[in-house]
C-alpha cells in the first residue's frame, strides 16, 4: 500500500514544470513517489512496476483524463484507449503501457 499525503496548492502548474511535467502531459493529479513523478489517473500496476524496474526517467503521465482510467470510469460509457506514457529525462515520452 502507499501511503498519501495530500498538499493542497495553489500554483499546480508551476508544481508540475517545476518537477519536469510540461503542459501536453498535464492532468489533474500530481504525485511525488519517491523519485518518481507521477502525472494524472495512472493505474497502480503501472506505478508498481515503475517502483520496481526503476528506470532512469522523470516518471509516468496519462494526459488528460481518459474515460476508464482509475477513477474516470463511467457507468454505461466505453473506456477509451489510453497509454501510460514514461517521461524521459531528455524530454522525450515512450509508451510504458497501454489500455
Amino acid at each position: 500500500d502507499f501511503a498519501v499525503e495530500e498538499v493542497p496548492t495553489p500554483v499546480l502548474m508551476q508544481v508540475k514544470q517545476q518537477n519536469g511535467i510540461s503542459r501536453e502531459m498535464a492532468s489533474c493529479h500530481t504525485a511525488m513517489i519517491g523519485d518518481y513523478v507521477v502525472e494524472g489517473h495512472v493505474p497502480r500496476a503501472d506505478v508498481e512496476r515503475l517502483l520496481k524496474e526503476k528506470p532512469d526517467a522523470i516518471g509516468l503521465a496519462v494526459p488528460g483524463m481518459p474515460t476508464g482510467s482509475p477513477g474516470m470510469e463511467m457507468p454505461g460509457q466505453m473506456p477509451d484507449s489510453y497509454d501510460v506514457l514514461l517521461l524521459k529525462k531528455d524530454g522525450t515520452t515512450s509508451v510504458f503501457s497501454s489500455y
